[in-house]
């Protein structure tokens, strides 16, 4: 079982930016897959992005193309999403999950292909 905590999130202006933080418990997230969810008030969870631990590929919800990236490190245990021109829209918790030994599926993620969850970070995007 892995154990995930997601950190950087806070109060940005519209324009700005602020790289998402998930550490991962396991000595290595080599083979495991992470994806970054979003929940904003009233809304359902959405997935964001997938990077794969067996092959490397991503997949970024639409909306969200162009302005976020998902990398990771495996080495530190870590994976990050980069968001760039961030907008008020785009205020929610976000949460990372992960999965052993899968493929990015769908794309943008589905929060039913993942088995372990951080307990979220909140990014808020105002003036």
């Amino acid at each position: 079982q892995v154990q995930l905590v997601e950190s950087g999130g806070g109060l940005v202006q519209p324009g700005g930016s602020l790289r998402l933080a998930c550490v991962a418990s396991e000595s290595s997230l080599d083979l495991w897959t992470i994806g970054w969810f979003r929940q904003a008030p009233r809304k359902e969870r959405e997935g964001l992005s997938c990077i794969s631990g067996v092959d490397g590929s991503t997949n970024y919800l639409d909306s969200v193309k162009g302005r976020f990236t998902i990398t990771r490190d495996d080495a530190k245990n870590t994976a990050y999403l980069q968001m760039n021109s961030l907008q008020p829209e785009d205020t929610a918790v976000y949460y990372c999950a992960a999965e052993l030994l899968t493929r990015c599926d769908s794309s943008p993620p589905r929060d039913s292909e993942f088995d372990y969850w951080g307990q979220g970070t909140q990014v808020t995007v105002s003036s």
